[in-house]
């Protein structure tokens, strides 16, 4: 009875979304260097080709990051910033949002994207580390 239960319970875990990983803010630091071009976080962020990120999933919308001018893209977005919109986007932005002025091609490798996201998670509105 106990093998019984054993590979009932292995038989689930074989059903088990494989979509949680762990998240390594250290390495997405590193990953977050091709963004540093265009990008900031941090205490000292400010705008640059591309908006500062600081907050970016604290309930933050798209296009609002202050004193940025947006492209008429972005503007008309009514999203709100998450892991899973943030996922499909950093994927493929000129093809998830046609007309962004982003002309970064993309991440595709999912451990990169979900290291990216710990990385980001770290900087509060205010651009502190929480």
């Amino acid at each position: 009875m106990k093998h019984l239960a054993y590979a009932v319970a292995a038989g689930f875990l074989g059903f088990a979304p494989i979509t949680a990983q762990a998240q390594d803010a250290a390495a997405g630091e590193r990953v977050f260097l091709q963004c540093r071009a265009c990008h900031q976080v941090g205490e000292t962020a400010k705008n640059g080709v591309g908006p500062q990120l600081n907050g970016l999933f604290d309930g933050r919308k798209a296009g609002t990051a202050a004193a940025y001018t947006y492209s008429a893209a972005y503007k008309s977005l009514d999203k709100t910033w998450d892991e899973t919109n943030f996922t499909t986007y950093i994927k493929d932005p000129r093809g998830v949002t046609p007309g962004t002025k982003m002309v970064f091609p993309g991440l595709k490798d999912e451990t990169q994207i979900t290291n990216l996201i710990a990385y980001l998670k770290q900087f509060g509105a205010d651009g502190k580390k929480t």
